[in-house]
C-alpha cells in the first residue's frame, strides 16, 4: 500500500476501514512522521499556530464510582479524600485569569458530595467574577435535568470522555452498575442542549483491541464532538489493573494523528497521561496534531492527592515563570499559547 497516497485519500475523504486503521498503526517510524505531519497540516489550516489554554482545577477526589482503571475509584478505601472549597476554587480561577486562561475546567470525581445546586452556585460565581472566561465541567454523568441547570448557570463547555465504545470492553473496564448506553446517551443530551462535548477515550487499556479503537472512530463520526481527548492507559497501583502495561506515546500520538484527518476542527489537547508516558508527550502530542494544553491549576497540597494513576506529571502554572517555561516550549514548536477562549469551529 502506497502510504502517502492513502494519507493524503484519508484526509481528503475523511473516511478509513478497519484495516487501514491497523495498517497506519502498524507503519515504521519514518512513514508514521509523514502521518504526524499531514495531522498538524491539517490543523494549522484550521486553527493557524495557536495553541489554546485550559486552565484545569481538579476540585474534589470523591467519586462514588469504581471504576476499575482509576486511583480515586470508590473502592480505594486508603485514599485521603478532599473537596476544595468555593473560595479555594476562585483562588485558582484568579490565578489562571493572570496567567491568560480564558477557559477553566472544573474536574473531579462523580462526587456525591455535591448536588447540582453546588455546582450552579459555583459556575455563577466564576461567571459573575469573570464574564470572558468559559466554564468548563468535566464531573461526570449526571440526568439531562441536571445538564440543563448547569448550562442555565452558565457553563458552555462538557468533557465527559467515553473511554471505549465497545460494550464487551466497557463491561471489563467499568462495574456492571456502569452502563456505556448511559455514557453515550449523556454526551448526545449534553450537545443537544448546546454545550460544546468533548469525548475521548484511553489507548492501551486491558482488552483493548484494534476493533476497539476502531468502533472508538465511529462513534466520534457520530457523536460529532467539538473536542476529543486522547491519552494512553496508565496503570495505578490501587486498582484492579495495577499489574497492567501502559498504553505507548506512540500508539496515542498515532491516533492523535487520525482522528486529527478525520475531524480537522475538532480541540484536542495533548495530555497529562501523554506527559506521564513519555517526557516529551506535549510536544509529540502537539506535532500529531494536538492544539490545546491543559496546566494544573490545583494547589499541590491537593494536586497530589488526584491520583486517577501513578507518576502523574503535568504542566503546572502556579506562577509566571512556570507559564514562561511553557510558552517557550511552545514557541520551540513553531507556535504560540493564545489568551482566548479557543472555542470550536465545528
Amino acid at each position: 500500500m502506497d502510504f502517502i497516497r492513502e494519507i493524503e485519500r484519508i484526509r481528503t475523504v475523511r473516511e478509513l476501514t478497519q484495516s487501514e486503521l491497523e495498517w497506519m498503526l502498524e507503519l515504521g517510524e519514518d512513514h508514521a512522521e509523514y502521518l504526524y505531519r499531514a495531522a498538524r497540516e491539517v490543523c494549522d489550516e484550521v486553527y493557524g499556530k495557536k495553541i489554546y489554554l485550559r486552565g484545569l482545577i481538579e476540585y474534589t477526589n470523591y467519586c462514588k464510582n469504581n471504576c476499575f482503571y482509576c486511583g480515586i475509584r470508590a473502592g480505594h478505601v486508603g485514599l485521603s479524600r478532599y473537596r476544595m472549597s468555593d473560595d479555594r476554587i476562585m483562588e485558582c480561577v484568579e490565578k489562571g485569569y493572570r496567567l491568560g486562561a480564558r477557559t477553566i475546567v472544573i474536574q473531579g470525581g462523580e462526587s456525591p458530595m455535591d448536588g447540582d445546586d453546588a455546582i450552579v452556585k459555583l459556575v455563577k460565581r466564576i461567571r459573575e467574577a469573570h464574564p470572558d472566561v468559559v466554564v468548563t465541567l468535566c464531573i461526570g454523568e449526571k440526568s439531562r435535568a441536571s445538564y440543563e441547570k448547569y448550562y442555565e448557570a452558565g457553563a458552555e463547555r462538557y468533557l465527559l470522555r467515553h473511554e471505549t465504545a465497545n460494550r464487551e470492553h466497557y463491561r471489563h473496564l467499568h462495574p456492571s452498575a456502569m452502563k456505556l448506553e448511559h455514557r453515550m446517551q449523556c454526551l448526545f443530551d449534553l450537545k443537544d442542549i448546546g454545550f460544546q462535548v468533548g469525548c475521548g477515550m484511553m489507548i492501551g487499556s486491558p482488552g483493548q483491541t484494534i476493533g476497539c479503537l476502531y468502533e472508538d472512530l465511529m462513534f466520534i463520526r457520530e457523536l460529532q464532538p467539538h473536542m476529543v481527548g486522547i491519552g494512553p492507559f496508565i496503570a495505578q497501583r490501587d486498582t484492579p489493573f495495577s499489574g497492567e502495561n501502559n498504553g505507548t506515546a506512540d500508539r496515542t500520538t498515532r491516533i492523535m494523528a487520525i482522528v486529527r484527518l478525520l475531524h480537522p476542527r475538532v480541540l484536542m489537547p495533548a495530555t497529562t497521561a501523554l506527559e506521564t508516558v513519555d517526557p516529551n508527550g506535549y510536544e509529540k502530542g502537539i506535532r500529531a496534531g494536538a492544539n490545546v494544553l491543559m496546566p494544573d491549576l490545583t494547589p499541590p497540597d491537593v494536586r497530589k492527592k488526584y491520583t486517577i494513576y501513578d507518576d502523574k506529571k503535568g504542566l503546572t502554572v502556579d506562577d509566571e515563570g512556570e507559564m514562561e517555561r511553557m510558552k517557550q516550549r511552545v514557541r520551540g514548536l513553531g507556535y504560540e499559547i493564545v489568551t482566548d477562549r479557543g472555542d470550536s469551529l465545528v
